[in-house]
């Protein structure tokens, strides 16, 4: 995977080639909003970290996020450094997103969220 920021010469190399920033916000009960946390968000980030690692994917860090500001659209996760934001909803979701997106490098168009999109798909 390659970073689409320019290098300086004498840059060390990177620790991970790829973080994923899952939200796990959690908004109280009742909020118009929702929130990742209470759409399942904590629990696909933990399955997302348990898989990365039974696959071997040792230079991708799952990290958990505060409010990535999408949380009506569902769970949100944000891949780095290609910026591709996904929405997922169960665990076949997050496999498919490490399969796809971090092992053979194409994208999970079904899961992908637009810049501008405000409501979640049908």
């Amino acid at each position: 995977m390659t970073s689409s920021r320019p290098e300086a010469a004498g840059d060390p190399p990177p620790f991970y080639n790829c973080h994923v920033f899952a939200c796990t916000n959690e908004r109280p009960d009742g909020h118009p909003r929702g929130s990742c946390k209470g759409r399942g968000g904590e629990r696909l980030r933990n399955y997302m970290k348990a898989r990365a690692k039974e696959l071997g994917l040792s230079d991708t860090r799952i990290n958990s996020a505060g409010c990535l500001d999408r949380c009506e659209l569902g769970p949100t996760l944000v891949v780095y450094p290609e910026g591709i934001w996904y929405t997922a909803h169960n665990n076949a979701d997050i496999d498919e997103i490490l399969l796809v997106h971090l092992i053979e490098g194409g994208r999970v168009e079904r899961l992908m969220l637009a810049v501008d999109q405000t409501e979640p798909r049908p």
